[in-house]
């Protein structure tokens, strides 16, 4: 099965764009596109009013990792980094697009849907906190 969205043509900005208005029409009070050395953007930060107060999130684009994913097993050319990046950020506004649709269902929070990518006080993600700690949730004694 081909990678979704793997043919758009539609600019990043555009998605940005989109993305950033989902956030903001479901309670996104500031929203940061974060770039890299090459101009590139490469992650997408907001802060969104929960249950639990004002929290931040951190929405990355691993563009080298798609990029590779989509030249796996190319033979006669390859796929270009800039559409890679309209690939990775349309996937991300579809995936997006998806958790607001059960979020305005209340079938679950933001918190739910946004949680591994919460930004701790460190600077890193709850997921990557996670994965640092091996997954390792207390259980009470069991072993």
């Amino acid at each position: 099965m081909p990678i979704a969205n793997y043919s758009t043509t539609v600019n990043v900005m555009k998605t940005l764009g989109d993305i950033q208005g989902m956030l903001v029409s479901h309670g996104a009070r500031s929203i940061i596109i974060n770039y890299s050395s090459d101009k590139e953007p490469e992650s997408l930060s907001f802060l969104i009013n929960t249950q639990f107060g004002e929290m931040p999130f951190h929405l990355p684009a691993n563009i080298d990792r798609i990029v590779a994913v989509m030249n796996r097993g190319k033979t006669k050319s390859s796929v270009s980094r800039e559409q890679a990046a309209r690939v990775g950020w349309r996937i991300i506004r579809d995936w997006v697009r998806a958790q607001v649709a059960i979020i305005e269902t209340e079938m679950v929070t933001v918190e739910q849907v946004f949680l591994p990518y919460m930004e701790t006080k460190t600077g890193k993600s709850l997921y990557e906190i996670m994965v640092e700690n091996r997954l390792q949730i207390s259980q009470g004694n069991q072993k």
